[in-house]
């Protein structure tokens, strides 16, 4: 139950992906393989006047095989020049006493581009601690990242090579949000959390009527793979988006070998 939340959350497994490769030293490469070897991905930048949801929190109960799991939170707001996405995770019930989970993951990203420029994850899951933090230069194409075991106090630092604008899990979902979603578009998107890239291609399968704690919604239904990269054919992510201009995360559904994960919005409370 490594990366519990995590699973789950946002792009679920993309996140597991990452943090996997933050523990498995690797040599550079020349370039990043998992994507030349893909098919054409992008991301784009958003479009004129796209208002993006800053000071807004959105507020998720977990679920796993019907018992409660816990929380999650996710929430963006402007950071200076840029804009800064959080998340949390907080486990409960027979999850907390199977494997406790206190997890924060930040990101920025400038909002010209949605391109994404740092990470910071600090996370205590079961007996596992580390701070881990990621920066995108795009200017020497490469990531960099430092990796602190706090048990331990094992240090490592990383080097990947990089080719272009790359999203990250957590931003990934809002930039998801800003594309002109209607049943039948696809896209494909590179994120990358310090490792190797994935590849992930996001199709929108058909509009919906969602009850969810928060209330009763129309929605586009968004089914999100790996095609390429450390998590290809290893389970998907369902996002179900309000089918309005706001394209709020409405429900998440991650299925996966070992079960399944939802994501219920609860509420939408304005950040502090």
């Amino acid at each position: 139950m490594h990366r519990f939340w995590l699973f789950g959350f946002c792009l679920t497994l993309f996140v597991h992906a990452s943090a996997g490769q933050a523990t498995s030293p690797q040599a550079p490469k020349s370039a990043d393989a998992s994507i030349s070897s893909a098919p054409l991905a992008s991301i784009l930048a958003p479009p004129p006047g796209y208002k993006f949801p800053s000071g807004l929190m959105y507020v998720y109960g977990v679920e796993w095989h019907l018992f409660n799991a816990g929380t999650a939170t996710v929430r963006m707001d402007a950071d200076g020049a840029g804009h800064r996405v959080t998340a949390t995770a907080e486990s409960a019930g027979v999850v907390n006493t199977l494997y406790r989970v206190h997890d924060r993951f930040e990101a920025t990203f400038d909002p010209r581009t949605f391109c994404s420029l740092t990470i910071n994850k600090h996370a205590e899951e079961g007996p596992h601690k580390r701070e881990t933090t990621v920066k995108f230069d795009y200017g020497q194409n490469k990531t960099l990242l430092d990796e602190k075991n706090l048990k331990t106090g094992e240090l490592k630092h990383e080097q990947n090579d990089i080719r272009g604008c790359l999203t990250d899990v957590i931003t990934g979902f809002y930039y998801l949000a800003s594309l002109p979603l209607h049943p039948g578009y696809q896209t494909m998107l590179p994120i990358n959390g310090g490792g190797k890239t994935t590849v992930a291609e996001a199709k929108v399968e058909a509009r919906e009527q969602l009850k969810v704690p928060a209330g009763t919604f129309q929605t586009l239904r968004v089914r999100v793979e790996a095609i390429s990269g450390p998590l290809k054919d290893k389970g998907s992510v369902s996002v179900w988006y309000s089918d309005d201009s706001n394209h709020v995360p409405l429900q998440m559904r991650s299925k996966l070998g070992w079960g399944t994960l939802m994501f219920r919005l609860q509420r939408i409370d304005k950040s502090n």
